[in-house]
C-alpha cells in the first residue's frame, strides 16, 4: 500500500502529541486527542469517496472512450453528489454497492468478500467510517462525541484501503472474465 495523505495527518498527529508530551504542552493533549480522531476519520472518508468515485469514472472511460458521452452521463449523474448513495452505509456489506454495477458483478463480489475474511473485514472497516463520517457531519461536528481514539480510526483506516484498492481489479477481473 502506498502512503497517502491520510498517512502523513496521522504521523503528524504522532509527531505533535509526542513534542507535547515532552515540551510542556501536556495541558494541550486532551484538545488534540478529542478533535484529531474526527479530522482523521474525515480525511480517510473523503479520500475513499474521490478514490471510488475516480475509479468508477476511469472504469467508464476505459469501457468506452474519454469522450463518449456516457462517460458525461457516469460523471454528472452516477458520480456527482451521488458517492453517499451508493452505499448502505448500516449494513455490514457492500451489496448496494456491488449490485450498481449488475447482479451478476454484486454475486460474485459478495462471493469473493465472503471467502476472504480480510477482505470482508476490510468492507466492514470501509463502511462504518463512512457511517461515522455521516454521524459527526449530521450530529455537529464540533459537539459529536467521537468514541475512536486517533489510533482505532487509523487501524480502521488501513483495513478499509485494502477494499478500495480491491475494488477496481474486481471490477475488471468480472468485466474479463
Amino acid at each position: 500500500m502506498t502512503t497517502s495523505v491520510v498517512d502523513g495527518l496521522y504521523e503528524d498527529f504522532s509527531d505533535l502529541r509526542e513534542f507535547l508530551a515532552h515540551n510542556d504542552g501536556a495541558q494541550l493533549l486532551p484538545i488534540i486527542e478529542r478533535n484529531f480522531p474526527k479530522t482523521l476519520l474525515l480525511a480517510a472518508a473523503s479520500h475513499f469517496e474521490h478514490e471510488l468515485s475516480r475509479e468508477v469514472e476511469d472504469l467508464a472511460r476505459d469501457e468506452t472512450s474519454d469522450g463518449h458521452v456516457l462517460v458525461w452521463l457516469v460523471k454528472r449523474k452516477a458520480i456527482s453528489r451521488q458517492y453517499h448513495t451508493w452505499f448502505d452505509w448500516s449494513a455490514r456489506n457492500a451489496n448496494q454497492f456491488f449490485q450498481m454495477f449488475g447482479e451478476r458483478f454484486k454475486d460474485q463480489a459478495a462471493e469473493w468478500v465472503k471467502e476472504d475474511q480480510g477482505l470482508g473485514d476490510s468492507v466492514r472497516d470501509f463502511l462504518e467510517i463512512g457511517r461515522e463520517r455521516n454521524r459527526l457531519i449530521h450530529e455537529d461536528l464540533a459537539n459529536a462525541p467521537m468514541e475512536k481514539t486517533a489510533a482505532e480510526v487509523y487501524e480502521m483506516w488501513n483495513s478499509a484501503r485494502m477494499f478500495v484498492e480491491w475494488f477496481p481489479t474486481a471490477i475488471r477481473r468480472h468485466l474479463d472474465g
